[in-house]
């Protein structure tokens, strides 16, 4: 156990400003997707999204008409 403690020990001291972005930003979307994920996945959501599945199929619609010409 205490080689494993040690393998995932942090020196919080010694971290530079660069090491606190990379952190904070991993973390924050790391966050950012458990509550995307929960939002998407929720039953409640789901007729709202169901009825925007076609939005990517109806836009490439409007760009194959300068196409045809």
């Amino acid at each position: 156990m205490s080689n494993l403690r040690e393998y995932f020990h942090t020196d919080w001291a010694a971290m530079t400003s660069s090491d606190w972005v990379g952190l904070i930003t991993t973390v924050g979307i790391f966050i950012l997707f458990v509550a995307l994920f929960v939002y998407v996945l929720h039953p409640k959501n789901k007729a709202r999204l169901e009825s925007k599945r076609h939005i990517p199929i109806d836009e490439d619609d409007r760009f194959d008409t300068e196409d045809k010409k």
